[in-house]
C-alpha cells in the first residue's frame, strides 16, 4: 500500500479498502472471570484466525473471526482441561467459537462500536465490541499492518457455560460475568 493509499480522518492515518489478515502470533483473545467471589483469573485463547474487510466508506467494513476453544490457556492444566470439557467449552461438540459483525458505529476514527454475532457453545447473541484503533504501520517485510484493542463483558450463561458450585459460606465459584479483551494485529492481502 503506498502513502497515497493512507487516508487521514480527523488527523488519525486510516488504511484504505482491502482485505486484512489476523496475525495469530500478535492477535490475543484473553478474558477475566471471578474466581470465589474475591479474585479474578484471567485466561487466554491462542488459536486465533480471521479477516477484517475495510471499506471505502468504514461503515461498511466487517470482520470475521474463528477461534479453537481447546487452545485455552489459563497456567492451570486441571483448569484448562475443565474448560475444555462438556461443563464448560465442550470443544469436542463445540470446536469453533466464532464472531461475525453485523455493525460498526462511531463517532471517532480512533474510537467505535463493533456489534456482531458471537457463538459460543453452539449458542449465538449478539454482543458489542467498544473498539480502539491503534493505527496502520509498514512491516519490515514490506507489508502493511493494522492493529486494534477491543473490550466487552458478557454473561457466560448466555452461552450455555452455566457450571457452577455454591460455596459454604454464600456466593459461587465462578462468577457468571466475563470480561474479553482482544489485542488484534493484522496484514494487508494483496
Amino acid at each position: 500500500m503506498s502513502q497515497t493509499e493512507v487516508r487521514n480522518v480527523a488527523g488519525v492515518e486510516i488504511p484504505s479498502r482491502g482485505d486484512w489478515q489476523l496475525d495469530p502470533v500478535h492477535t490475543t483473545v484473553e478474558f477475566i472471570a471471578r474466581h470465589l467471589m474475591v479474585s479474578k483469573v484471567r485466561g487466554k485463547l491462542t488459536g486465533v484466525q480471521g479477516n477484517i474487510h475495510v471499506s471505502e466508506d468504514p461503515v461498511g467494513s466487517w470482520v470475521e473471526v474463528e477461534i479453537d476453544p481447546a487452545s485455552v490457556e489459563t497456567g492451570d492444566d486441571k483448569r484448562d482441561a475443565h474448560l475444555r470439557s462438556p461443563d464448560f467449552f465442550d470443544v469436542e461438540r463445540y470446536p469453533k467459537i466464532t464472531f461475525r459483525s453485523t455493525r460498526l458505529e462511531g463517532t471517532s476514527p480512533e474510537h467505535f462500536l463493533l456489534t456482531g454475532d458471537l457463538t459460543v457453545h453452539g449458542v449465538t447473541r449478539p454482543v458489542t465490541l467498544e473498539v480502539e484503533y491503534n493505527g496502520v504501520a509498514a512491516d519490515p517485510w514490506g507489508g502493511r499492518r493494522i492493529g486494534f484493542s477491543a473490550h466487552t463483558e458478557l454473561d457466560r450463561e448466555d452461552f450455555g457455560l452455566t457450571w457452577n458450585a455454591a460455596l459454604d459460606g454464600g456466593g459461587v465459584l465462578v462468577g457468571k460475568k466475563v470480561r474479553l479483551e482482544f489485542e488484534v494485529e493484522a496484514i494487508l492481502q494483496s
